[in-house]
């Protein structure tokens, strides 16, 4: 997994290219974005961001995703356990309700499902809850456009923009707003691929001068959010000096 913020206009010289090798995804309807809406859950003293943005070698990342902002609690919304190895991410995720979610992550509730797969998820993510005490802490919600390759469906690019995120109003029926992480015209682009880059995506991107950058939507949240919070201790200590 790789990241570049690039600004529009390199965004809107890269788009037309990368259609000559790629299709949009499934979500993208006649090439539109699509929003994601994510709670992130951490400990009371953030234990999981602080631990992820020092980069270690194994890191995880528990998230309640929806594609929509849920009208009710019987909506479909999926359950997600991030890991990153050594740079590797695999991302483990099974779907249920709105409410099954809230039972299972609140009161330790377990879905009930026939699926393999799914209940091997589920056991990832109840052994995850029972040694991380994790609660709703970060919203984070977002426009995406993402794209695969037509020849390597594993070849993946995302394009993420208005990132909104709060730490209030921890709900996704609330919808997104917040604040921005990102300058407008700034786009996140996120490449995915098992094994090397293709050689005609590293000449795009030397051409248009985009390169690797270290960007975390929670991380960047965690980070401003702590020197936002620094700075306004410093200010009501300077005003009773």
């Amino acid at each position: 997994e790789k990241k570049f913020l690039i600004n529009k206009e390199q965004y809107d010289n890269l788009i037309p290219i990368l259609l000559k090798y790629m299709d949009y995804d499934e979500y993208c309807k006649d090439g539109r974005n699509y929003s994601i809406y994510n709670l992130y859950y951490d400990t009371e003293n953030d234990d999981v961001i602080r631990h992820s943005i020092y980069k270690p070698y194994y890191k995880e990342k528990l998230r309640l995703r929806s594609y929509r902002t849920p009208k009710s609690v019987d909506e479909s919304v999926f359950l997600e356990l991030k890991k990153k190895i050594n740079g590797i991410v695999n991302k483990r995720r099974v779907v249920m309700t709105l409410g099954e979610a809230y039972d299972f992550l609140e009161s330790g509730k377990r879905p009930q499902t026939e699926d393999y797969i799914n209940n091997q998820v589920l056991n990832e993510i109840e052994y995850y809850l029972k040694n991380n005490p994790v609660y709703p802490k970060v919203y984070i919600g977002y426009s995406r456009k993402a794209l695969f390759g037509k020849e390597d469906r594993d070849f993946r690019v995302s394009f993420d923009s208005k990132i909104m995120a709060r730490r209030d109003d921890l709900s996704l029926e609330s919808g997104s707003y917040g604040d921005g992480l990102l300058e407008d015209n700034i786009y996140l682009m996120e490449v995915k691929i098992l094994g090397a880059m293709p050689l005609w995506f590293a000449n795009i991107l030397s051409e248009l001068e985009i390169y690797n950058t270290h960007f975390s939507k929670y991380g960047d949240e965690y980070v401003k959010y702590t020197l936002e919070r620094q700075n306004s201790d410093l200010r009501r200590r300077e005003k009773i000096c």
